[in-house]
């Protein structure tokens, strides 16, 4: 039984992994990878990924489809909650003032913390809500592409 469980999360964990990157995601999983891409100059957004339903059913969709707005994050990377747990552990200290929370998502400006989408902003909305939320976001704290 054990192993079919293993099985499984490790099937989900690479679907997840999958789709963010797809759409247009840089996967980080190292301290020193989150480091160097959250200390990059322009505008960041971070999405912290995980292998909850609101994951999978709300902030993935919603991150691949908030890319596709005329202002918009000069980057966008994602760290995996309960995976690469150093990588996580290190794009949350740049998100000063916020508890960890998963599925998230943070954006940054030249390093620093501007703004988040937390979990109790994600779950029990649609993608379209939280597409909504993160353009807010960017049309405020981007430059138009």
């Amino acid at each position: 039984m054990s192993m079919d469980f293993n099985f499984f999360m490790n099937d989900v964990v690479t679907q997840a992994r999958n789709e963010i990157t797809a759409a247009g995601y840089k996967e980080l999983r190292t301290p020193e990878e989150v480091e160097e891409a959250l200390e990059q100059k322009g505008t960041t957004l971070v999405m912290i990924n995980s292998v909850c339903g609101c994951a999978g059913g709300i902030a993935r969709p919603a991150a691949a489809h908030a890319l596709h707005y005329d202002k918009r994050p000069d980057h966008f990377v994602t760290v995996f909650a309960g995976q690469d747990k150093e990588a996580t552990e290190k794009a949350r200290s740049y998100f000063t003032g916020y508890p960890p929370s998963s599925p998230s998502f943070a954006l940054l400006k030249d390093g620093k913390i501007v703004s988040m989408v937390e979990r109790h902003q994600i779950e029990g909305y649609d993608p379209a809500t939280v597409v909504a939320r993160l353009q807010k976001e960017f049309e405020e704290n981007c430059e138009e592409l």
